[in-house]
């Protein structure tokens, strides 16, 4: 009796291990849920602070000034169309977005297309320099717009492209280029070989192979980009700000909002102001909302083999 006092038998032995292993996998699990809870508060937190903004600028678009300032956190009185309507009209944003749409429309195409081409040739075929061309191009999305703003005006100016839809457009394409190609590369280098090996057996050509197989394969991911350039060219302020500042009646949304808020500061027109603030960001945020399945969808399948 005296010789087991304090031993173990195997049965609480096992017991024992069985009870330490418990606690070690419960331990990553609280770890893990602690962080999952902590992110779900910082993604709320985040969501407040871009969603709140926006609420208030679209209600403020419905009320007067001595509402915007007296009242700023409340409903509007009434909703008064006729902000918007003095904003389409007398602010000219009717015109404004009418520019914006032809030139992001065209610019967005031109980059797609271009972009496209330029990835798959970098991440599909083997040639010397591919690797420096591929890395010049990933350089660009580091290379900021402002910095360029002097030299680009005089190349543009000598062109004889200033003040010019195409002037506009060609920059736009050039400032995308980096960050499609970046993004596009690695999209099809996770395409299966075995469809384009297939196509050349059946006497594709290079160019056939591309259009008619490889681009619709990498349809979300053009999906994606697209969008992504849309709100990033949509949103654009200093390049048309310097290219396109000699042509009023060619100024796009962000130049024409930036007008209006200049002169809010004399005529106080803050409500027409706020209703053109709405009618730029509608567009995108509704773009968004149809297509934020796509643009989910794009984002993951260039990440996985």
């Amino acid at each position: 009796m005296t010789a087991t006092v304090g031993r173990e038998t195997p049965g609480q032995r096992s017991g024992t291990t069985e009870a330490r292993s418990r606690v070690q996998a419960t331990t990553p699990r609280r770890k893990i849920n602690v962080l999952g809870g902590l992110g779900h508060v910082l993604l709320a937190v985040w969501a407040l602070l871009i969603i709140v903004p926006l609420l208030w600028v679209f209600l403020a678009s419905f009320k007067n000034t001595t509402e915007i300032f007296s009242a700023p956190w409340t409903m509007p009185a009434h909703l008064r169309w006729e902000n918007w309507g003095r904003a389409w009209t007398k602010a000219h944003v009717g015109t404004y977005v009418i520019n914006s749409v032809i030139v992001v429309s065209l610019s967005t195409f031109g980059t797609m297309l271009l972009s496209s081409m330029a990835a798959y040739v970098l991440a599909r075929y083997k040639f010397w320099g591919n690797r420096l061309i591929y890395f010049a191009f990933v350089a660009g999305i580091a290379f900021p717009p402002f910095l360029a703003v002097v030299p680009l005006f005089f190349v543009v100016k000598n062109f004889g492209l200033l003040n010019s839809y195409t002037g506009l457009i060609l920059v736009y394409i050039a400032y995308s280029l980096p960050f499609t190609i970046f993004f596009l590369s690695a999209f099809f280098r996770s395409l299966p070989n075995s469809v384009a090996e297939a196509a050349t057996i059946d006497g594709a050509s290079h160019t056939r192979l591309f259009f008619s197989v490889m681009l619709p394969m990498a349809k979300p991911g053009l999906i994606s980009l697209t969008i992504f350039n849309l709100i990033g060219q949509w949103a654009q302020y200093l390049l048309p700000l310097v290219l396109m500042a000699g042509a009023r009646d060619k100024w796009v949304l962000t130049q024409g909002i930036a007008d209006i808020s200049t002169a809010a500061g004399y005529e106080a027109d803050w409500s027409g102001l706020f209703a053109a603030l709405t009618i730029s960001i509608l567009p995108m945020i509704v773009m968004y909302i149809i297509f934020q399945r796509q643009i989910q969808a794009g984002l993951t399948a260039g990440a996985v083999k």
